[in-house]
């Protein structure tokens, strides 16, 4: 037997990750604009120690990484982890079979288009959308570079999925020592879409301004188990703070893959935004939307900066301590500027 699903088309942002264009792809595939749905959301909250090693992470995501991606719009996500192998690949095969894409979790060791094959370990997100039993293939697309969309060996998807992903060198940073457990996961979209209109944007950026000028609260389903939530304008700077103190300490080396993996996150989020409102802003005639976009994606490169910063302190944190509180200041300056343009746009 062979399934092909025809409506797969790659999408990605410059700025995002695998999550991101996993989501964007899954989403095209079932009638919704990806830049419309992804691009609405932009914020801040983490809660301190709910970070987990894997790009495919956003914080307050366990129950359903898509809604927390996309706060306005109807969509879900829901993570399978199956018991073995075999079912992993049967459960994957069923949901295609069944005229469904579905995203599966993989080592990037393990997968021959990757740039990382067969030398660093990392967690990655990619799409399912067809298999051939003959050949015994399985179709997979991968819009992040070098962008791969064709099929590999039924082995091969296998070794990625079931690997341990363990951190075997000093290569293997930030995303490894969780294993991929043949995870993998399906999005629904809702019926009642938002349509795209003014309307739609003036309630997204009124919601939006509203959550940053506040303070974050937990979302529904999780528990107050006392750790620190960090949520809006307020909470971010505190979130930086709070890193730059823990850098200059010397002692602390989970700030780095901390501070670089909820950074990461921001960073997608806030330069998917950036031409969410750009597309707005020439959609309804609105200059002043286009030019708060410009304000927003200058901290989205505040953002790549802060990785940077914290990625090469892995050695010293001390010394880097100064230049992350440099950037952090730079970052929340912007911050505030695209904010007033947002409430003046109103």
């Amino acid at each position: 037997m062979r399934v092909e699903l025809q409506d797969v088309r790659p999408w990605r942002h410059d700025l995002g990750h695998c999550l991101h264009a996993t989501m964007g792809v899954l989403l095209a595939s079932q009638g919704a604009d990806p830049l419309h749905v992804l691009g609405a959301a932009w914020g801040f909250g983490y809660r301190s120690g709910d970070l987990r090693r894997e790009e495919y992470y956003v914080p307050f995501g366990a129950r359903s990484l898509l809604g927390a991606m996309a706060p306005h719009h109807p969509v879900t996500s829901h993570w399978h982890r199956p018991p073995d192998p075999e079912t992993a690949w049967t459960q994957v095969r069923d949901a295609v079979r069944d005229g469904r894409a579905v995203a599966a979790a993989v080592d990037n060791y393990h997968l021959p288009f990757r740039p990382a094959y067969r030398d660093v370990h990392t967690n990655h997100l990619l799409t399912v959308y067809g298999f051939d039993d003959e050949r015994d293939e399985v179709l997979l697309a991968d819009p992040v570079p070098p962008r791969f969309q064709g099929a590999i060996t039924r082995a091969e998807f296998a070794a990625a999925r079931s690997s341990a992903n363990p951190e075997d060198h000093d290569r293997d940073l930030f995303f490894t020592r969780n294993p991929i457990d043949g995870r993998w996961l399906e999005v629904s979209v809702g019926p009642d879409l938002p349509p795209w209109d003014l309307d739609h944007v003036r309630t997204v950026i009124t919601a939006n301004v509203a959550a940053l000028e506040g303070d974050r609260t937990l979302p529904d389903g999780y528990a107050d188990d006392g750790a620190e939530l960090f949520g809006g304008r307020r909470g971010l700077a505190r979130f930086l703070d709070a890193a730059a103190a823990r850098m200059r300490t010397g002692g602390d080396p989970e700030v780095v893959d901390e501070t670089f993996v909820v950074a990461g996150t921001v960073l997608a989020e806030t330069g998917v935004h950036a031409d969410w409102l750009a597309a707005a802003g020439r959609a309804f005639g609105r200059p002043a939307l286009t030019e708060v976009s410009r304000l927003v994606e200058r901290v989205a490169h505040h953002w790549s900066a802060v990785r940077i910063i914290v990625a090469n302190s892995r050695a010293d944190t001390t010394a880097a301590a100064g230049d992350l509180e440099r950037r952090a200041a730079e970052l929340l300056a912007d911050q505030d500027r695209a904010l007033d343009g947002l409430a003046r746009a109103l």
